[in-house]
């Protein structure tokens, strides 16, 4: 944006060079059309003159006007030469400065685009994580749930004794596993003496 700026505040100033020189133009061939009327006056005057007889004097002063003219024209159109190399070359730099400034807009507008994308992905990754966390507190408190009824289940049969601490995975674990292999044994000793 701030690139963005500066060429619109190079461009303001390249216009108004432009719109400068062209008013310099203006003046330039406004003043040439001037002499050259003067030119053509002093030439009807110098061409009147000649028919007259005492004109020599006038004819020597009419000549050097007409000689300062030619100069003053040749200037003149040497500046609306120099005039119009310059309006052509600011007319170029504006015309860049222009396609500068578009680009840096293009740009400007396809990085919103892009944070815009990266935006609505991280809420969707946020409503998402928010969703999992949802999910994983119903799954631990399920598991929660579950884990109290094992230990419960494990240690109220006959002959278990109740924890007087927190229990841990493999000690709950443990438990269970001697619970089933005493019913395996009990299951093995019935069926050797034929109880079905």
């Amino acid at each position: 944006t701030g690139a963005l700026s500066a060429l619109q505040r190079q461009l303001e100033i390249q216009e108004s060079q432009l719109r400068r020189a062209q008013s310099e133009k203006e003046t330039l061939q406004k003043e040439l059309r001037e002499r050259e009327n003067q030119l053509q006056a002093m030439s009807a005057k110098f061409c009147s003159l000649r028919e007259e007889r005492k004109h020599g004097e006038m004819m020597a002063a009419i000549e050097k006007e007409n000689c300062s003219l030619r100069q003053t024209v040749t200037q003149q159109e040497s500046k609306l030469a120099e005039q119009n190399q310059l309006i052509a070359d600011l007319q170029s730099a504006v015309s860049q400065l222009q396609a500068k400034a578009l680009v840096n807009e293009y740009h400007i507008q396809e990085q919103q685009r892009a944070q815009e994308a990266v935006q609505s992905q991280a809420d969707a990754l946020q409503h998402t994580e928010q969703q999992t966390r949802v999910a994983l507190q119903s799954i631990s408190s399920r598991f929660e749930r579950y884990r109290s009824k094992i230990i419960q289940a494990t240690f109220s049969a006959a002959g278990s004794k109740c924890p007087q601490a927190e229990l841990t995975d493999e000690e709950v674990l443990e438990a269970m596993q001697k619970i089933i292999n005493e019913r395996m044994e009990f299951h093995q000793l019935l069926k050797q003496k034929g109880v079905k």
